[in-house]
């Protein structure tokens, strides 16, 4: 049964969307034009949550998205599930800087019956060989982990993914990985940022973990974000499942670095006629900021704006000592509550 959802302007296509739990999902914003599909012939092929390729329909297959495929491999072929068809391939292929089109390969056709069977049967090996292959490299000493392995879909050859903190001399654990599942083996090494994306979890805000949904390129995350944002250098909570400082430290840095453009420095002295005031701390995007009486300890805290603190600083300069932080006005008739309706 073919569902199509309805809006005031007729009909729109639900092919647009690919499923949610795939951070390599791209939204194909042309799919409902008539014809896209025959626009190009290259089409997008998605494999694990990690990994897709880029294929030459030569064979003119009337394709879609979601559509089972069996595609060239070496050796043999992979089975994986169409993502991407039409004029936006070309777009995502040279975003994804594949400039060479001689070495794309063909799709076969879509998948029977018999390539799903031996499909399932090649998945459902995975974790077992994972167990067993971290067995063995345990066994020859080698300083790494592996932390998936994905069958191709002809069940011929596994990739197993892994990490080292140093350079791994694998050829060993090789042709003992190949006597032991006679298969064609392949390693690819990842980040620690990688294999928790792989893996999955909830992170401490609540919500699956964002190298698991969205994210596909990792950046640096250094310690200045989280001292940007004030907040305090405790490894236990800046990090993430993964042993490195959590991405979303970068998602707000930008705009705390921006709103601390609006505060005066912190080594700055406020001088009054009640005495000297000292930084004690700072609320960034509410532009407030608290002094002390005393440089080592909370004493006398009075919290004002930065807009009254660049005043006081200007003051200063000039030799000028003001009556106190707190300006006059703001002292003598107390905030009244706003009515917001």
């Amino acid at each position: 049964m073919e569902f199509k959802l309805h809006n005031g302007s007729g009909g729109l296509c639900c092919k647009s969307c690919g499923r949610q739990d795939k951070q390599l999902n791209t939204y194909d914003w042309l799919a409902d034009i008539p014809g896209n599909a025959d626009e190009s012939e290259l089409v997008e092929v998605q494999f694990k949550n990690t990994r897709k390729g880029y294929f030459r329909n030569s064979n003119k297959i009337p394709l879609e998205k979601g559509d089972i495929v069996a595609v060239e491999a070496t050796p043999g072929h992979d089975i994986g599930v169409v993502t991407l068809t039409g004029r936006l391939v070309p777009l995502q292929m040279k975003k994804a800087n594949i400039k060479s089109e001689a070495d794309i390969k063909r799709i076969y056709r879509k998948a029977k019956p018999v390539d799903m069977e031996k499909y399932n049967e090649a998945k459902a090996r995975e974790h077992s060989t994972m167990i067993r292959s971290r067995q063995i490299a345990l066994d020859l000493n080698l300083n790494m982990k592996i932390g998936d392995v994905e069958y191709q879909g002809d069940g011929n050859k596994a990739i197993f993914y892994y990490i080292a903190d140093e350079r791994v001399d694998f050829r060993q654990l090789i042709k003992v990985l190949a006597d032991a599942f006679r298969v064609r083996i392949e390693m690819k090494q990842i980040g620690a940022r990688q294999e928790a994306g792989r893996i999955g979890g909830i992170g401490p805000c609540g919500r699956e973990l964002c190298c698991a949904t969205w994210m596909t390129s990792f950046v640096s995350v250094s310690t200045s974000a989280a001292r940007f944002q004030d907040i305090s250098l405790n490894p236990q909570k800046l990090a993430g499942q993964c042993a490195k400082l959590k991405c979303c430290l970068n998602y707000e840095v930008d705009c705390y670095v921006e709103a601390q453009k609006r505060l005066p420095s912190r080594e700055i002295t406020l001088e009054t006629k009640d005495g000297e005031f000292f930084f004690f701390k700072a609320d960034i995007l509410s532009n407030q900021i608290t002094y002390s009486s005393d440089k080592n300890i909370p004493a006398n805290l009075v919290t004002i704006s930065g807009r009254r603190a660049f005043e006081i600083i200007g003051l200063n300069k000039r030799g000028i000592k003001p009556d106190s932080l707190i300006e006059e006005t703001h002292r003598s008739e107390p905030r009244k509550p706003v009515d917001l309706l």
